[in-house]
């Protein structure tokens, strides 16, 4: 089994190097319908397709974001730039996070920035995150290298047919390891945004009372 590993690096880190992000000055700052919506998202993020039939974004994944409360319903059928700002968070996360840790991750940012004031909106936020990904493409870039390198050594005493298969299997599942490893993390954090049912039972009591406080005044 022959395979040229030092070209497929080669090839990885040359495809890193061309990651890019949706700029925030692309995104338009108009409300569209949604096969507006499908379009946009589609022609923004093509390059990050594995096969050329896969979609990026359907009007039923839109539909059930919206359903499972990951996205807030549109004004009139039409979506507004916070709404696209949040479709680009869900489509990078939802490789990775499963709909329920989403909702968790999101759901305090919606409700806190979705339609505040400018200077402290999605807006904000958006290009406060992904201006970091400069940095981290050349820090992948060389963490990518060094675990090649580290698998490229492994297996030396293999059969000579097999090595080069070994090799790569080798550097897979470094990689593979490094995800787990993140995405066990992630989970966790997640986990610890969850707040437990003693607080939540004592803000639904909370809310209750001044419910029936303000009753009570207005019957008087």
């Amino acid at each position: 089994m022959t395979i040229d590993t030092k070209d497929m690096i080669n090839s990885i880190l040359s495809s890193v190097s061309r990651v890019d992000y949706i700029k925030l000055e692309d995104i338009p700052n108009i409300d569209l319908y949604m096969d507006q919506v499908t379009t946009f998202m589609e022609s923004q993020l093509a390059a990050s397709k594995r096969y050329p039939e896969d979609k990026i974004l359907t009007k039923t994944m839109i539909n059930n974001y919206a359903k499972n409360d990951l996205l807030p319903s549109p004004e009139k059928k039409r979506y507004s730039r916070e709404h696209l700002l949040l479709l680009i968070f869900i489509y990078y996360f939802k490789s990775i996070l499963s709909i329920s840790d989403i909702q968790t991750l999101l759901g305090p940012v919606t409700e806190k920035y979705f339609k505040a004031p400018e200077g402290r909106d999605l807006s904000y936020i958006y290009q406060e995150v992904f201006s970091l990904e400069k940095d981290q493409v050349e820090y992948l870039k060389k963490d990518l290298a060094y675990r090649y390198s580290v698998s490229h050594a492994t297996f030396e005493d293999a059969d000579e047919e097999d090595r080069e298969f070994l090799k790569l299997f080798s550097f897979i599942c470094l990689l593979s390891f490094d995800v787990y490893m993140k995405k066990s993390l992630i989970e966790h954090l997640i986990d610890q945004m969850h707040p437990s049912p003693e607080s939540s039972k004592s803000k639904k009591e909370k809310k209750e009372k001044a419910s029936k406080e303000k009753q009570e005044k207005q019957e008087k």
